[in-house]
């Protein structure tokens, strides 16, 4: 398995809508946007988890710098916090 990370989500992404996005790139095992403890508001980043390496790069690649719910994201290949 490989995780991919997400920075720079909109507050209204949801897990549900960040898993469509990524699936077409390969089997998602897992998704989770982060969210503040106190507000349930999303903190803006989240992780993919693939099944395979070579899913991972490839959905990275793809939407590293696209749009999503009206903002550009920033993905990476890692388990880290995206700048």
């Amino acid at each position: 398995m490989s995780k991919v990370s997400v920075g720079n989500l909109s507050w209204n992404t949801n897990n549900v809508s960040l898993r469509e996005l990524f699936s077409t790139y390969g089997e998602v095992v897992d998704t989770i946007v982060m969210r503040d403890v106190e507000t349930g508001r999303s903190r803006g980043f989240g992780f993919i988890t693939f099944s395979s390496e070579g899913e991972a790069a490839a959905a990275a690649k793809a939407l590293d710098r696209s749009e999503v719910d009206g903002r550009r994201v920033k993905v990476i290949v890692g388990d880290s916090r995206p700048l």
